[in-house]
């Protein structure tokens, strides 16, 4: 523990420091009303004194005020306090000081920052894989399908005209081929804990899909979502007809969803998280009070206020200043 008072030591050279570099006195010291939040790829190493301190030290080039520094997670995830900023600028200088650094930094206003609904993307977001495609695998044509996917999450397909496509190139596959499909998914490092912890602390977490019910239903079951939403695949004599049951859920429907969501449970939209990874998710990331983009594509890194690159789903829990030994299981 000796390292991290070190830390805190330093924090407390910069408190008593004014923009110009000279010393406050108690009662001029500024209030700290932002937070930057520093998370560590759980594979590549702790979270350094180092790190710290360049972020520290390029917050301060600003002529931003830093306080203390609380540790969420020891070695992999902390907190410092600083003034009031313009945080993209925070967000660029951080990130340029930390480009050589597996760590995803988040900058925002401490009011506020706990948020009371989730609506989560699923596919290469809640679980690593892209439903479809996996689907395409069992015919031979996961290759095929992947590639109109990608294009889609991208921006550069029209989402409904490219779902409509990749369905029907599946005509005739077997509901035991999904049921089997289901069964493989992977949970993406983190997600339980994120839902555990936010629906124990009075959130309600919800999972919203471009990808199909056979998929949310199973995912929301198993993490312990409030509800799920996703297309339906229309099935006949046990088989794909090749062909979507009902109304496309896109990125209109998953924007939708949150705005009714927020407004039944009356909470504005500042209160709200969402995160996701494609083109689909872009206005959900965009309305939130926290958007964020996982793992994202240029275009929803682009758009979303946050970024995660570097560590897994629990870091959507230090964003919102909770600490690991406050995080509950799946």
């Amino acid at each position: 523990m000796a390292r991290h008072e070190g830390v805190q030591n330093h924090s407390r050279w910069y408190m008593s420091r004014n923009r110009t570099g000279f010393p406050f006195s108690n009662a001029a010291r500024p209030i700290m009303t932002h937070v930057l939040t520093l998370v560590a790829g759980a594979a590549n190493g702790p979270l350094t004194d180092d790190q710290i301190a360049k972020a520290r030290d390029a917050v301060a080039t600003l002529g931003v005020a830093t306080g203390n520094l609380v540790w969420l997670a020891d070695d992999l995830a902390c907190d410092l306090m600083i003034g009031d900023c313009d945080e993209e600028q925070i967000d660029a200088v951080v990130s340029s000081v930390l480009a050589d650094h597996a760590i995803d930094s988040f900058v925002q206003p401490v009011a506020g920052r706990r948020k009371q609904l989730l609506l989560a993307d699923m596919d290469s977001t809640i679980i690593a894989e892209e439903s479809l495609d996996e689907l395409a695998g069992y015919v031979g044509i996961k290759d095929k399908i992947a590639a109109i996917t990608a294009r889609a999450m991208a921006g550069e397909l029209d989402f409904e005209a490219a779902i409509t496509e990749r369905v029907g190139l599946l005509k005739d596959l077997p509901v035991s081929a999904i049921e089997e499909a289901v069964a493989a998914m992977t949970i993406n490092p983190g997600a339980a804990e994120l839902v555990a912890t936010m629906r124990a602390n009075g959130a309600t977490c919800m999972l919203v899909s471009g990808g199909f019910e056979h998929f949310t239903g199973a995912v929301s079951v198993k993490l312990g979502f409030n509800g799920h939403q996703g297309n339906r695949l229309e099935i006949a004599d046990d088989k794909m007809t090749g062909r979507i049951d009902g109304p496309i859920r896109d990125q209109h429907a998953k924007l939708k969803t949150l705005n009714e969501t927020a407004r039944s449970l009356k909470l504005s939209l500042d209160q709200t998280m969402t995160v996701g990874d494609g083109a689909n998710d872009v206005p959900m990331l965009l309305a939130a009070g926290s958007g964020v983009a996982y793992y994202g594509k240029p275009i929803a890194r682009e758009s979303a206020r946050f970024r995660i690159q570097h560590s897994d789903l629990s870091a959507l829990l230090y964003l919102q200043g909770y600490k690991q030994t406050e995080f509950k299981a799946g």
